[in-house]
């Protein structure tokens, strides 16, 4: 794992890959899950009798993105802070649907380190890759605050 500590540090890192995580399988299980908790049980990602334009269910965009922290927790972490927050994020795009029965994994990369009061924001570009997948299936700008 990568670890970052500090300001300097993470500027050194500035437009490197940080890591990419290991592969990660979706589930109709998982997706389910996701559904029940969030409210978004719209047939395409819950219905596995119903016929798909995708051969079947698909994961929520939501879900994939959902994703971000566990990948990033195994791929690095920030010392030498007193904490961080994420605060959103500035683009998310979905360029492929993840169907279920895929495996994913993320790469991420420092796109960009700017000092705030108290500290410094980060951006990690997060790429969702799908195995054997031609595109991306995700991909966002996670802003980080990690504050002194």
């Amino acid at each position: 794992m990568l670890v970052l500590t500090g300001a300097e540090d993470l500027s050194a890192n500035l437009n490197q890959e940080l890591g990419v995580s290991d592969w990660h399988d979706v589930t109709q299980e998982s997706i389910d899950e996701f559904a029940r908790v969030t409210g978004d049980d719209q047939w395409i990602h819950v219905d596995v009798d119903r016929e798909s334009p995708f051969g079947g269910t698909i994961a929520h965009g939501n879900y994939t993105l959902s994703l971000g922290p566990m990948f990033s927790y195994a791929m690095f972490s920030l010392e030498g802070f007193a904490f961080a927050l994420n605060c959103g994020f500035d683009k998310v795009r979905l360029p492929a649907p993840l169907p279920v029965g895929s495996r994913v994994r993320m790469r991420a990369t420092l796109s960009k380190v700017e000092p705030i009061n108290g500290g410094v924001q980060i951006t990690v570009t997060q790429t969702f890759e799908r195995e054997h997948g031609d595109k991306p299936v995700c991909v966002a700008e996670m802003l980080t605050r990690a504050y002194h």
